[in-house]
């Protein structure tokens, strides 16, 4: 009892002790004077002016509670403001500091603002707020919850609020910016010792902006412990809407089944991360579903996706099938401490297998190597049809439209990448390609794609192409072998104007801000070298058996070009030598058993248009082939002028030009003629005098 007693005489003494103290601060506490000190000592170290223009008042019981009213801190030098707060509660009990333990009652703030800015020179506003440049990094933090080799500091706040906060971000880098507004987070009990403890009904919210885009998202935790035994929670969910002019994104993502490994906190494992989304952009919507385990290690910075299964359905109008459904399945993984990730992905597509390996060194900046194989794939079945008007109404403005579209290679800088690409077989753009075999190396605003190597129309192409995005530059060497040319410029280029097959080589370059400009700016050489074709659109040879009732007249004759018309040769060659955009041609030559065909002329590529003259003889006559009918034209070269646009050029057999050199011919083989007759009478007379 004697004991009873003077343990309450204990408390009583030291609760009288505890309200003397609270009474001399409360009389001694001068609020002005504070703000003074507490703002001198924020501009001396950070040389920015922090004004608390609220109340600053202290409470004492039964919590230690600092109250501060509207505060604001300008940006370093004090001429613009950084942040600002309506309001802020610190409220610690006071029963547990005796024991020296800290207990947050409440952690509250009202109306905090602030604006994050990435300057031109890549620095940040908010670098001097984390400390002089040389400081040491914090210590990592080991499984065990110690730091270094010292142990965390407890934490145990009971509640905290955050309401009406904003935040806003702008790269004057990049010229962009993102804003969050709205933002309130809440919870219950927040607790740590030892490596150990939980959070309980976490909820965060927010709305914002991010350049035309407009975003909300939310966040719930009902429960995480973390123990010596393990790990366990339960579902986190988080939603998030992107609202935009023609498009909304919204997704779902949640993880159930949280537990930990025991003896090992940084340890944990998930049941299942299941992801759902949904994009609507103009006509074409897209729905994506994932779910997979999740292993995951907070110590070593790893996660892993290990059997990650979904599918992705893609749907648009313009697609003939209307939906296009894609069934994924592979493995994902992550190791954020090193920057590095690797993705394993497989997919179906119709009766297409598609195989794709992705490993990532580096995040920042990008830096990634891939292996994509297919074996097969015909992107015709899955491309929207192309536009055609067989009037040809408004097709100058759309492939005016297409020439002066800006070709945007900015993708390129900044990009790490090397990688292959297999394809069994191919079609596309009604191009029939097999034995794809493509390299691609990207770095420094450069793709070069070498070696390029296929298998198309019965013959082989291998070379290399190079793009690059300081200038817009294009470059391509090219060489087929044994390939039939007419189906390959049917299908490519939807034109018929040759056939045959043989070798191509191409060695050109260009550059522009637009397919026109690339165009007009072609340069280079290209050579053709073709067997047992024709050349589309007019047959010489019958205009040639015409040509002997047309040659009195002495006109030229305009022909319009008759795609089933055609001039047929056993071997044609030609090379071209390619500047600004035109391709000059000296040397073609042509021949068939009847004719001999050589040409020059330019192909304006950048204006789509012709000048061409082929000069046609005769070198066989006969019964065959129409063969007699050319005996009127035998041994006269005669011109034919091919011109206008690449789409439909008139042809022009230029007579005029041989006419006075058809007469002569007559006049001279008449001459012949009469000469031989006089020279055989002449040898029968003496034949018989002899005699």
């Amino acid at each position: 009892m004697k004991a009873l007693k003077i343990a309450l005489g204990i408390f009583a003494a030291l609760l009288l002790g505890l309200a003397g103290v609270a009474a001399y601060l409360v009389a001694t506490f001068d609020a002005a004077r504070l703000k003074q000190e507490i703002a001198a000592a924020v501009e001396q170290q950070t040389g920015r002016v922090l004004k608390i223009e609220g109340d600053l008042s202290l409470g004492l019981w039964p919590n230690v509670a600092v109250n501060l009213g509207r505060t604001t801190l300008s940006e370093p030098g004090g001429k613009t403001e950084f942040a600002r707060l309506d309001s802020a509660r610190v409220a610690v009990a006071v029963m547990p500091l005796l024991s020296k333990q800290v207990v947050v009652r409440e952690v509250a703030i009202d109306g905090l603002a602030a604006t994050v800015v990435k300057r031109q020179d890549g620095s940040l506003n908010v670098a001097d707020l984390a400390g002089p440049a040389g400081t040491p990094p914090a210590e990592k933090v080991g499984a065990g919850g110690t730091v270094g080799d010292g142990v965390m500091p407890a934490i145990d706040i009971a509640a905290i609020r955050i309401a009406n906060a904003r935040l806003d971000w702008r790269d004057e880098q990049q010229g962009s910016r993102f804003s969050l507004a709205d933002l309130d987070l809440s919870s219950g009990p927040v607790r740590f010792a030892g490596g150990q403890g939980g959070i309980e009904a976490l909820a965060l919210s927010a709305r914002g902006q991010f350049d035309a885009d407009a975003f909300t998202m939310k966040l719930d935790i009902p429960r995480l412990a973390i123990a010596a035994g393990g790990a366990s929670g339960e579902t986190l969910r988080l939603a998030a809407t992107l609202d935009g002019k023609d498009r909304r994104i919204a997704a779902t993502l949640t993880l159930s089944g949280v537990t930990g490994m025991a003896g090992d906190v940084g340890s944990l494992k998930v049941e299942k991360f299941a992801l759902d989304a949904d994009a609507k952009i103009d006509d074409a919507q897209a729905v994506a579903k994932l779910a997979s385990p999740v292993a995951l290690d907070l110590g070593k910075q790893t996660v892993a996706l290990t059997q990650l299964a979904g599918r992705f359905d893609l749907t648009h109008p313009q697609l003939p099938m209307k939906t296009l459904a894609l069934p994924l399945s592979g493995e994902v993984s992550a190791d954020l401490a090193k920057q590095s990730a690797r993705l394993r992905l497989t997919t179906k597509l119709d009766a297409s297998t598609l195989k794709a390996k992705v490993d990532i060194g580096k995040f920042a900046p990008l830096a990634l190597a891939f292996d994509l194989d297919i074996d097969q794939l015909d992107l015709d079945k899955y491309l929207p049809p192309g536009q055609k008007n067989a009037e040809g109404a408004g097709s100058d403005s759309a492939s005016g439209e297409a020439a002066a579209a800006k070709i945007d290679l900015s993708a390129l800088k900044g990009l790490d990448l090397k990688g292959t690409v297999k394809i069994g077989q191919l079609t596309v753009a009604k191009a029939r390609v097999s034995n794809i075999r493509v390299q691609l190396d990207a770095k420094g605003g450069r793709l070069n794609i070498a070696p390029l190597s296929a298998n198309l129309y019965d013959g082989r192409l291998d070379g290399a192409l190079s793009v690059d995005a300081n200038g817009n530059r294009f470059a391509a060497k090219q060489n087929l072998a044994g390939v039939r040319i007419g189906p390959l410029l049917n299908d490519l280029a939807d034109q018929d104007v040759v056939e045959g097959r043989g070798d191509v080589a191409l060695d050109v370059a260009a550059h522009g801000a637009t397919v026109g400009a690339l165009k007009k700016s072609l340069s280079g050489t290209a050579k053709l070298a073709l067997a047992d074709g024709a050349i589309k659109g007019i047959d010489i040879g019958q205009k040639l058996r015409e040509a002997k009732s047309l040659l009195k007249g002495g006109k030229d004759v305009g022909v319009a070009a008759d795609a089933t018309q055609k001039t047929d040769f056993s071997e044609l060659s030609a090379s071209f030598r390619i500047a600004n955009g035109v391709a000059r041609n000296d040397d073609l030559l042509a021949k068939s058993p009847l004719l001999r065909l050589a040409g020059a002329g330019d192909i304006d590529i950048g204006n789509e248009r012709l000048d061409y003259l082929l000069k046609t003889s005769v070198v066989a006559t006969g019964t065959g082939q129409g063969g007699k009918d050319l005996d009127a034209v035998k041994g006269l070269t005669i011109p034919v002028r091919l011109t206008g646009p690449f789409d439909k050029p008139d042809w022009k057999i230029e007579l005029s030009a041989v006419a006075g050199e058809a007469v002569k011919a007559r006049v001279e083989e008449k001459k012949e003629a009469l000469r031989q007759q006089a020279d055989d009478k002449l040898k029968g007379k003496l034949k018989g005098l002899f005699k």
